[in-house]
């Protein structure tokens, strides 16, 4: 009896090679943001080629002789280091362990907190600079325009997930997925994820290239 009674312990449990009673099933709620994620990636698809047009037209300044590459990688960084703490609420909640999603769920929302810092510090910065959404002292007013633009539209969806992830730890604190459902936080992975991806692409385009 202690035996069959171990086997289904390890059964049950899809972090120890059991079968994971969620996996590979499509949600409503993960069809639906995947569904979100492919027409908000199409925008930022845009606003991208929008922006390699324009630079490829247009006498263009040097990107790192104006924006703080350093700072930003710092931010960088960071949103990557909350992608992989994200993972981790999730595979706690599978486990079962609240104390453990809840750390890392905060843990994301401070990188995502942080980012939105280290954004508004160098939007201010850039400002005194003379960079601003309609002006650039050293070259086209595009140049302006399309960094606060795209960087922008990137910062409210940094955002929107940060409220989303206190939501979802607000949740998580009342106990609703001490069960080990983690439908709700896995939707909200994609999201941040896709997030995330999205400024590794920005990054690279607007501040590296």
């Amino acid at each position: 009896m202690a035996g069959h009674a171990h086997d289904a312990h390890h059964s049950s449990n899809p972090l120890i090679g059991g079968v994971d009673p969620q996996f590979g099933k499509a949600t409503p709620g993960k069809l639906g943001m995947w569904i979100f994620l492919v027409t908000d990636g199409m925008s930022f698809s845009g606003f991208l080629i929008a922006y390699a047009v324009l630079r490829s037209k247009l006498e263009w300044p040097n990107p790192a002789d104006h924006l703080g590459i350093f700072l930003s990688g710092i931010a960088t960084f960071l949103l990557i280091c909350s992608s992989v703490s994200m993972v981790l609420a999730i595979d706690a909640c599978k486990a079962r362990n609240r104390q453990a999603m809840l750390n890392w769920l905060l843990a994301t929302i401070a990188g995502g907190a942080i980012f939105l810092g280290i954004q508004a510090y160098e939007y201010t910065h850039l400002v005194h600079q003379g960079i601003t959404l309609s002006s650039f002292k050293h070259g086209t007013s595009l140049f302006g325009s399309t960094f606060y633009l795209i960087t922008g539209f990137h910062g409210l969806h940094v955002a929107t997930g940060v409220g989303y992830l206190i939501c979802e730890y607000l949740n998580a604190r009342k106990g609703n997925y001490d069960n080990g459902d983690y439908n709700r936080l896995e939707i909200l992975g994609l999201f941040w994820h896709f997030v995330d991806l999205v400024w590794i692409l920005v990054f690279t385009f607007v501040y590296l290239l």
